[in-house]
């Protein structure tokens, strides 16, 4: 009944709600290893390395206890990468658990069409062809490699290649702000490493609300983060035989580095898939067009994950394709993915979003009363030592209901949830004045957050015992 390209997260969910509903599914992956970019390359590999550097630095222990617990002298790149191996591994165990149980059959090789029915599949054991009656392709994506830097040097990564440091850099240039390059700046900053970050903006991650990216920002640079902004790389010299890469900057100046990691964007895993055989458009960077059910111009043919470009992010791909396959099969079981997507950067510290900023809002004529809640002003925020951490809440000034929740500091990932869940029930400010929260918790900074809101649009009504909130600025 199905055929599915590619074994991410988009495949894998395709292929499980398509064989759970008693479709016959196979799906074909490319590489030798199930998973895709999210649990080889870049989703968990990432912020695992993320969790590895917090502890072998130390970094966590020296805020709350002020002494130096970093194992950062003695470790090496395997050390590093340890964690991050083992919970790749179990990952595509668990992808391999979920298809196979399923009935899904997995073929390794590379996939082309031939007609717009029939797919080659071509391994090291030979040549299949695979025919369905519908096909989903979620190839997911690759970076881009600029031309001026020769990434056969060893010393030159893209975001998938710096998985592959043998040893850690003294001096590690990133060149581009983009989310994957400004985690991965902070891990490195973490273990000791110093990072320069260039790219050619004037701030950190424009689409975050401006408060929540300048605190990042600032917390970067105290993290040892260098910023060049309004910048680009105009050359690379990376003298054979090895030494520091030398790097031209458009305003004159120059910097060096151990290792240079260029995170340029991304482009489409689309190339090697013969799409003109099955008569499926494709656009710029190879990104697949596709409608509101996730179908391609041809009927039978949907596209979901990175292959279809923004927002190209793990969680939006899962429900993408389950709405293709709900589409596709007639399942009624998803008909369209949420109006409401939440973003999580794991930088350090961490950032999430969901809704509109203040920036957005006043784009949209939309009037909001902002809440804020500190962590320093939080019980558990204070026994985690985050210092700098605060929950922003944007309601809408006429009837009070939350369009916009952004966290930074610890947790910020999963306390974003609890506004999500309030926002998809069209909630007001009053939702977090009727909720107990256990305490102590990250959570009570929404109760916090929402009484501060409340008493700037004119004070608490009489029932509620008003919190202290600081002055403003403090």
């Amino acid at each position: 009944d199905l055929v599915v390209i590619g074994a991410g997260p988009a495949g894998e969910k395709g292929a499980m709600t398509a064989a759970v509903f008693g479709k016959s599914v196979a799906i074909v992956e490319k590489e030798s290893q199930v998973g895709g970019a999210v649990a080889n390359t870049g989703t968990l590999p990432s912020k695992t390395l993320r969790e590895t550097a917090l502890a072998l630095s130390g970094w966590k222990a020296r805020r709350l206890h002020g002494v130096d617990l970093s194992l950062r002298r003695e470790a090496t790149g395997g050390d590093l990468m340890h964690h991050e191996k083992q919970v790749a591994a179990q990952e595509r165990q668990r992808i391999l658990q979920y298809l196979s149980g399923a009935g899904v059959v997995l073929y390794h090789g590379s996939a082309s069409f031939m007609d717009p029915h029939t797919l080659r599949v071509a391994a090291l054991s030979g040549e299949q062809i695979l025919r369905a009656g519908k096909i989903l392709i979620a190839t997911g994506s690759a970076p881009v490699r600029p031309a001026e830097f020769a990434f056969e040097d060893e010393r030159l990564c893209d975001s998938d290649e710096i998985l592959h440091l043998r040893c850690l850099p003294e001096r590690l240039a990133v060149i581009g702000a983009v989310v994957i390059a400004s985690e991965y700046a902070c891990t490195f900053a973490a273990l000791g490493v110093q990072v320069h970050l260039v790219d050619g903006r004037d701030r950190l991650l424009p689409f975050l609300d401006a408060e929540v990216a300048a605190t990042l920002a600032d917390s970067m640079g105290k993290l040892g983060i260098q910023f060049h902004w309004k910048e680009r790389v105009q050359a690379c010299e990376a003298p054979p035989g090895g030494g520091v890469v030398t790097l031209r900057l458009s305003s004159g100046n120059s910097l060096t580095a151990d290792t240079v990691l260029v995170a340029a964007g991304r482009v489409s895993r689309t190339a090697d898939l013969g799409l003109e055989a099955a008569g499926v458009t494709v656009g710029e960077r190879g990104l697949i067009p596709v409608d509101a059910n996730y179908r391609t111009n041809v009927e039978h043919i949907y596209a979901a994950g990175d292959v279809i470009g923004f927002p190209a992010l793990a969680a939006t791909g899962m429900e993408q394709a389950r709405v293709a396959m709900s589409h596709a099969f007639d399942l009624g079981f998803k008909a369209a993915i949420s109006p409401l997507l939440p973003n999580g950067i794991y930088t350090i510290p961490e950032v999430s979003m969901v809704g509109e900023t203040e920036e957005s809002a006043r784009e949209k004529g939309i009037e909001c009363v902002v809440g804020k809640a500190r962590y320093r002003e939080n019980a558990r925020g204070v026994i985690v030592g985050d210092a700098s951490g605060f929950l922003k809440l944007l309601f809408r000034r006429d009837d009070m209901r939350l369009v916009g929740v952004h966290a930074i500091g610890e947790q910020a990932s999963e306390l974003v949830h609890v506004g999500l869940v309030a926002m998809l029930g069209d909630a007001r400010w009053e939702l977090f004045n009727r909720i107990c929260f256990n305490y102590p918790t990250l959570g009570l900074l929404y109760q916090r957050a929402a009484y501060d809101a409340a008493m700037r649009l004119g004070g608490l009504p009489a029932q509620v015992e008003a919190p202290h909130r600081p002055p403003e600025g403090s």
